[in-house]
């Protein structure tokens, strides 16, 4: 479960943010591309809710098992680092989405680029922690 679900998260932020963004931005205008992300995020966002929730508590779960100060040091870093992403995700499903749907709605174009750049930035620095991540995973046998 624990893998499964980091898989689903990381995955999903880098099909978005390698694959859709550059497609979607050399082929549709913002009027057609914004509500084409707005839509996208509302989905992927509840499968990552879901995941996050697995991820932290099935890694909590096998924290507690062997003992904070017993685990070996990358179990111990992913902790960090996931904690970290998690906090970063909730900011952004929890604040900056809420803003891009509202810019939507109102179709305030500049705005809600605004506020999609905002999420592509922070899905970039939990892309890289989750490079390092797996890099504590990997490295903690």
């Amino acid at each position: 479960m624990h893998f499964c679900s980091a898989v689903v998260w990381v995955g999903g932020m880098f099909f978005a943010y390698f694959c859709l963004r550059p497609a979607a931005g050399r082929l549709l205008e913002p009027a057609q591309r914004l509500p084409l992300w707005r839509a996208t995020l509302d989905r992927f966002f509840l499968f990552t809710a879901v995941a996050v929730v697995f991820v932290l508590v099935s890694g909590g779960s096998m924290l507690l098992d062997t003992g904070f100060a017993m685990a070996p040091i990358g179990w111990r870093l992913m902790s960090v680092l996931g904690s970290l992403m998690a906090a970063i995700f909730l900011y952004v499903y929890g604040i900056v989405h809420r803003r891009l749907r509202r810019h939507c709605e109102a179709a305030a174009w500049p705005d809600a680029a605004s506020a999609l750049n905002e999420i592509r930035r922070l899905v970039a620095v939990n892309l890289l922690l989750a490079a390092c991540t797996v890099a504590a995973a990997a490295f903690s046998r």
